[in-house]
């Protein structure tokens, strides 16, 4: 019995990896200027000794740097399971 599946019947992958791609850029761009405005902030309210909004700033810190983290994980996830998904 020659039964095999057709690899060739889902198409597209360039098309998502580009979209995703982009929308990736997009957040990292966003994640890494949100992440100079806290740091920014963190300073200035750190010299002037505002330790309210120095947490504030530090949060801010560390949401955008796990934003960061995210988005670059992301593309090398969705790249690995693309490239899966064709050995299948």
């Amino acid at each position: 019995m020659d039964v095999f599946p057709d690899f060739n019947g889902i198409g597209g992958t360039e098309a998502l990896r580009a979209v995703i791609g982009a929308l990736l850029t997009f957040v990292l761009i966003t994640a890494v200027l949100m992440l100079i405005i806290s740091a920014l902030v963190w300073a200035i309210a750190a010299a002037n000794g505002n330790y309210s909004a120095a947490t504030k700033g530090r949060t801010g810190v560390l949401v955008a740097l796990g934003a960061a983290i995210l988005a670059g994980a992301g593309v090398a996830w969705m790249n690995w399971l693309i490239a899966l998904g064709q050995h299948l």
